[in-house]
């Protein structure tokens, strides 16, 4: 199917769960996810997203060089918060990151390469969060915990398809590597990408400590909504649905980042024995707290658009001297051999950028009379 089909689709699933949240609730709750707010909060919220922006775009610079591309912690940063604000601008929640892909790629000269790094960078951030929100998930009670107890016959199987799932993966990579197809090169070409940008010794600790700061970043913004919509419950009891939160907001069906995020703090909260229209609540107040820390991104994007507009400056105008009339002198002597008089000068010959004019001397030819070659 085509890319605008796909792109439809995640909008329309985006809406249609903001829509039966609505439904079921009704607008309160939103609504008062924008009045729990003020000045203090988001002030606190764009000072977790400077911190957040950071050390994402460090990871990013990681990652890029690792690949062998140049990209400065001053341009990532820029960047990142460019994609962070047009992600929550736009449909989809993605396009600031194909933007700031696809830009590095073209300056670098390989946009196959500046693409492969983002997502890259984006696939470590979300590893860390998978790998830490599943041991919250299974250990730490709560709703999610006793669904799972419910449900762990279902569980199980799942959890053993997606590990054949993986395993199958890595078994088809590793013989894909071994022929000599486009397919076999692509594979060797993103082992090796792995390797060198995520898992090398010079890497792989800053891309980690990086990760698991921006995961503790979301965590406290997430935190800071929720204390400001008058919940006082504790972080052992709010970590399990914050984190499950978190893990829905990368579900590709959303508007500018809302729906899945709503809607799983709706059930949560609900099957918790808390508000379902208190985790909506919380939900809203921590979009518009992510939308003012990316607020800087606006900025970029006005000021590179203003260099964009801007008519380019002419070129300076160059004056330029007449070529020069050089005369040359040349003599010959008896001996036939040819001694110029008056040698021409380099700085002369790099002062005139035009061809140089030469007039040729009347050249003599010396006289020899028979009685001298009688003689």
């Amino acid at each position: 199917m085509s890319r605008s089909f796909w792109a439809w689709a995640r909008l329309l699933g985006g809406a249609a769960i903001i829509a039966v949240v609505l439904w079921r609730l009704g607008t309160g709750a939103f609504l008062d996810g924008l009045r729990v707010l003020d000045g203090g909060t988001l002030a606190l919220a764009f000072g977790i997203g400077v911190v957040t922006t950071v050390l994402s775009a460090w990871r990013w610079c990681l990652v890029a060089r690792g690949l062998g591309l140049r990209l400065s912690l001053k341009d990532a940063t820029a960047d990142y918060y460019q994609a962070l604000f047009l992600n929550a601008a736009l449909p989809g929640g993605v396009l600031g990151d194909v933007g700031r892909a696809v830009s590095h790629g073209r300056e670098e000269g390989d946009v196959g390469r500046g693409v492969r790094a983002v997502v890259l960078e984006r696939t470590a951030g979300q590893l860390v969060l998978v790998v830490v929100g599943g041991a919250v998930l299974f250990t730490v009670p709560s709703p999610v915990l006793s669904l799972l107890g419910e449900h762990g016959k279902s569980v199980a199987l799942t959890v053993a398809a997606a590990a054949i799932a993986v395993l199958l993966v890595v078994v088809v990579g590793r013989r894909a590597r071994r022929g000599g197809s486009k397919l076999a090169g692509a594979a060797r070409t993103g082992a090796a990408e792995i390797r060198s940008g995520l898992l090398s010794r010079r890497n792989w600790p800053g891309v980690l400590f990086a990760s698991a700061m921006v995961l503790l970043g979301h965590l406290a913004t997430f935190l800071v909504a929720a204390r400001v919509a008058g919940n006082g419950a504790s972080l052992l009891t709010l970590a399990p649905m914050l984190l499950l939160a978190l893990l829905a907001m990368g579900i590709p069906l959303n508007v500018g980042g809302w729906g899945p995020r709503e809607g799983v703090l709706a059930w949560a909260f609900g099957a918790a024995g808390l508000s379902a229209e208190q985790g909506v609540t919380i939900a809203v107040a921590y979009g518009i707290c992510a939308f003012v820390a990316a607020a800087p991104g606006a900025v970029v994007v006005a000021v590179r658009t203003v260099r964009k507009l801007r008519p380019a400056e002419p070129p300076t105008a160059v004056e330029t001297q007449p070529p020069a009339e050089v005369a040359v002198a040349v003599t010959v002597n008896h001996d036939s051999r040819v001694r110029i008089a008056a040698p021409i000068s380099p700085a002369v010959i790099t002062s005139v950028p035009e061809l140089v004019r030469i007039r040729r001397a009347t050249v003599r030819q010396p006289s020899y009379t028979t009685s001298g070659a009688a003689a």
